[in-house]
């Protein structure tokens, strides 16, 4: 079964229906046999309502005007329910900046970065009879005067008076990278580095740092190896805190170890509260971190906890992105807030998370119903952010402001929208996280990712120094990012503890991120839209996602 041609979308009448007030379409199932047309509006209320497929035999039309189609067969299952997934679907042109939309000095930029990081991490570049290694592509051309300067200052190190320095360099990231440079394992860097890229493309990992600081390499390696060293050093992201999650938080809240189970019960009470928590998407198709400010008090919990919590949900809004939609929404809301709930430490902590750590992660902040008090903290707070990053926030005073960025049937009753979803705590159960047991499994997990991730850099290596075949290799470069991605879905359930998202079914296995719906089981059919495209819901994107 084939999607019908673009050209016979175009033409047929039907496809002039597809406004984002349609939905004619999915209020019912359609009877066997017969042609069913979706706009992808239609698409994403099926996904809100947890629709698993449509029992159709017929075509299925999607409208042009609100997106775009792949050739691709409709994939069926034995009893002839067709499902739409994201092969079908284009979630529209992508963004600039990002994996198959680079301009030629982009993808320049691009590859003078990968060559940079790779000599970090130690890769060797393959030896060319034609090329000196001060010849290799991102490096330049070799002269006695270069020579003479890189063995004074270093690969990595630039003059004092280059123009390009990153003046604005608030968290000493400079200081930082040197610092690394001389004192870490450069297979740790590059170990801490994969690790980062769990399902991302690589290439989409390396953008975000270079859009970051403007399509400077110099200062774009600076960020990327700072904070490859702030996850593996200071914060221990992967081998703790999603390794170890909220499990290990409540148990150590029985430790006879005093600090241990003061610090864990602090991780629990703010989970048990539901001081931010993450549900349902924007109009942009962006997930939501909803902060609930009233629940904040300073004091309360240590300053560790905090922290450790933030990133928490920080990495865990992580693998809910996607290539077409890669960045998230935050909604602070700020319904009952006094002086009390204010606490400048963490509001600093988690500017540095986003503008060092996780660059170009954010696609709008909503503060809502923020009360005239709030007017001189803002002030303060604003003068601490990247303008970029400032850019990004908007104020909404109430529910008909607040629709302009989130449909009303996605934003919950709380809030005084139409979304019945209320937060509930649901603590780790007994045995959620066997499969982080089997050691075996996850050895040849590992050992078949590793494995990828070597192809990988050696394709990328080929690709930037053979121009002539650069299309090709760029086209084996996509097939091992997907290789990437879906290995790491099959590698996540044996390195990562079980969230509160896990267990709700939210995160499903496969990498599947169902927002709506209430399904049986975490194990329940495959909902409509799929992780690989989550964000396929919208195919526009505002102003706050281009940099």
């Amino acid at each position: 079964m084939k999607l019908a041609s673009r050209s016979a979308i175009e033409s047929d009448s039907s496809a002039k229906a597809g406004s984002r007030e349609s939905r004619g379409n999915v209020e019912e199932t359609p009877p066997p046999g017969v042609n069913v047309w979706l706009s992808l509006n239609d698409v994403r209320e099926l996904g809100r309502r947890g629709v698993v497929g449509l029992e159709a035999a017929g075509s299925v039309y999607l409208s042009t005007s609100e997106g775009s189609l792949k050739d691709r067969d409709v994939q069926t299952n034995p009893t002839t329910t067709l499902r739409v997934t994201p092969d079908n679907i284009m979630a529209g042109p992508v963004l600039p900046g990002r994996p198959g939309n680079l301009t030629a000095d982009q993808e320049a930029k691009l590859q003078e970065l990968w060559t940079a990081t790779l000599r970090v991490f130690g890769v060797q570049a393959p030896k060319r009879p034609e090329a000196t290694e001060e010849q290799q592509p991102g490096s330049g051309t070799a002269t006695p005067d270069t020579k003479a300067k890189k063995k004074k200052h270093g690969m990595f190190r630039r003059q004092k008076d280059d123009d390009d320095t990153d003046q604005e360099d608030k968290f000493g990231l400079s200081k930082s990278f040197q610092q690394v440079i001389a004192t870490q394992n450069p297979e740790d860097l590059r170990k801490a580095f994969w690790s980062m890229a769990k399902h991302d493309h690589p290439d989409g990992l390396l953008l975000r740092f270079l859009r970051a600081r403007k399509w400077d390499v110099h200062n774009a390696l600076i960020m990327l190896i700072a904070a490859m060293n702030w996850r593996m050093q200071e914060r221990h992201v992967d081998d703790d805190v999603m390794k170890n999650g909220e499990a290990r938080a409540m148990e150590d809240s029985s430790s006879s170890d005093a600090a241990v189970k003061k610090e864990a019960q602090d991780f629990m009470a703010q989970l048990k509260l539901g001081k931010s928590f993450l549900h349902g998407t924007d109009k942009e198709g962006r997930p939501m971190c909803f902060v609930r400010v009233r629940l904040h008090r300073q004091g309360e919990q240590s300053e560790t906890s905090l922290e450790r919590y933030t990133v928490y949900t920080i990495e865990t809004a992580r693998l809910l992105l996607a290539s077409h939609v890669d960045t998230a929404a935050i909604v602070f809301d700020m319904t009952g807030f006094s002086m009390a709930n204010m606490d400048y430490g963490p509001v600093k902590f988690m500017i540095k998370c986003f503008e060092a750590n996780y660059p170009e992660s954010l696609g709008v902040v909503l503060v809502h119903k923020s009360p005239w008090i709030f007017q001189g903290i803002w002030n303060i707070i604003k003068g601490w952010l990247d303008p970029v990053v400032a850019s990004k926030v908007h104020f909404t005073k109430n529910l008909e402001e607040l629709e302009h960025f989130v449909e009303k049937s996605h934003i919950i009753k709380e809030l005084g929208g139409d979304d019945p979803w209320e937060y509930n705590y649901i603590e780790p159960s007994a045995g959620e996280n066997q499969t982080m047991t089997d050691e075996s499994t996850t050895k040849r997990l590992l050992d078949e990712r590793a494995s990828a991730v070597k192809e990988y850099e050696t394709i990328t290596q080929e690709w930037i120094s053979d121009p002539e075949n650069r299309t090709a290799l760029q086209k084996k470069r996509n097939e091992l990012a997907e290789r990437l991605r879906s290995g790491y879905w099959q590698l996540d359930p044996y390195v990562r503890a079980r969230s509160l998202y896990d267990r709700t079914g939210m995160i499903r296995e496969g990498g599947v991120i169902q927002y709506y719906g209430k399904p049986e089981t975490p194990n329940a059919p495959k909902p409509l839209i799929a992780a690989p495209n989550n964000g396929l819901s919208s195919t526009e994107h505002g102003a706050d996602d281009v940099d």
